[in-house]
């Protein structure tokens, strides 16, 4: 994605928060309010009916409904006023929407805010992916445009390219840890007063949308700044573009060990069922072992042929290179098996077990000649 389209989508992603954030508020703000001040006037009415009644014994049932309906539990006890949804909270509440955490911390009272959000969900959800994709390949490639320059240190130490690409990979994942956890398990040490357990905890609940809402940043009353949960947000923008990342690269890495290991497997399949053939094909050729004498009488000698006529077809090769280049590899373990590689790779498809020299030592006999006069009819004119 190109640097302007990013940029375009990301201004886009803004103002599509920024509207949502004034719709919620709009929408859900005249509500809190009346919350607030039915709350003022429950426990005006009911210290007024119990003056010797201290502030800790409320009536528990109109304060959990309060609760519910969002009212402040920092209001129950003094006399100041802040809002749930200022324009802070409903940006980061509009944020959390199209990131799909959902805290669960903030939520909607009315239905017009209700309707509102499904429709905002359905279009944000997707737009925010868009956005998530392009910073994702933006950051992955800055991140490794950096450690590429690491790796070249290493390449100039005569490294191996195995271990440097391990390297680089660990590296990338420190990089990234390092920017966008440890870092901000500090500062969200010092802004939210976390223990650094419940720091960590909110970290990975958060970049792996979980989204418990036991903890959520800028939750916290004595928090004044406005602009502190829009760069949370930013944070998670980052935060999540990262974890993108790297599932992309654990995801690219898993497809090629599994089609390397793929094309390696049928390799050795083949080199296999290739060395198994031109082996049982060596074995098939090997000339019959003599058969051990009888106990009964001796008999004679086979009577010595001829030579055979010319017109035969058929004329055996001698066995006796056949025998020795066939049981060499057999007889004598110690030789290595380039002969059966050889045969494998090269022989095994064309039927031919015999070594190159031997073949070259074997001559076809020729096809004897034909008769002229062979099936063909006398000539009736010549006799």
């Amino acid at each position: 994605m190109k640097p302007t389209t990013l940029l375009a989508l990301l201004i886009l992603v803004l103002l599509y928060l920024m509207s949502g954030a004034l719709v919620f508020m709009a929408l859900e703000l005249p509500k809190e309010q009346q919350t607030q001040t039915n709350l003022g006037r429950t426990r005006e009415k009911f210290l007024q009916a119990h003056p010797c009644v201290n502030l800790t014994m409320l009536p528990q049932r109109e304060v959990a409904n309060d609760l519910a309906m969002g009212a402040d539990p920092g209001n129950y006890f003094t006399n100041i006023s802040r809002s749930a949804w200022n324009l802070g909270s409903a940006f980061f509440f509009a944020g959390t929407i199209v990131t799909t955490i959902g805290y669960g911390n903030m939520v909607l009272h009315t239905d017009e805010a209700r309707l509102f959000c499904i429709f905002y969900a359905l279009v944000g959800i997707p737009l925010f992916g868009m956005l998530l994709a392009g910073v994702g390949d933006k950051l992955g490639s800055t991140l490794r445009r950096g450690i590429g320059h690491v790796e070249a240190i290493f390449l100039k130490w005569q490294v191996q390219p195995a271990m440097v690409r391990s390297l680089s990979a660990l590296l990338f994942l420190l990089v990234g840890c390092l920017l966008f956890v440890l870092v901000p398990m500090f500062v969200f040490r010092y802004t939210e007063g976390w223990s650094t357990l419940e720091a960590l905890y909110f970290i990975i609940v958060t970049l792996t949308t979980v989204g418990f809402g036991d903890f959520v940043a800028g939750a916290n009353p004595e928090q004044e700044f406005l602009a502190y949960q829009p760069i949370v947000w930013f944070w998670i923008l980052m935060g999540l573009a990262y974890f993108a990342s790297i599932l992309t690269m654990i995801g690219n890495w898993l497809r090629v060990v599994s089609r390397r290991t793929r094309a390696e497997m049928g390799g050795l399949t083949a080199h296999a069922a290739s060395w198994t053939g031109g082996v049982t094909a060596r074995i098939t050729h090997r000339p019959p072992l003599p058969e051990k004498p009888s106990s009964g009488p001796p008999q004679a000698p086979p009577a010595k042929l001829g030579p055979r006529p010319q017109s035969q077809e058929k004329v055996e090769a001698p066995s006796s290179p056949l025998t020795t280049s066939v049981s060499a590899p057999l007889d004598y373990p110690g030789e290595n098996f380039a002969f059966i590689d050889e045969s494998s790779d090269t022989q095994s498809d064309r039927g031919d077990v015999l070594p190159r020299n031997l073949r070259a030592g074997l001559k076809q006999p020729r096809k004897p000649a034909r008769p002229r006069n062979s099936g063909r009819p006398p000539n009736k004119e010549l006799a």
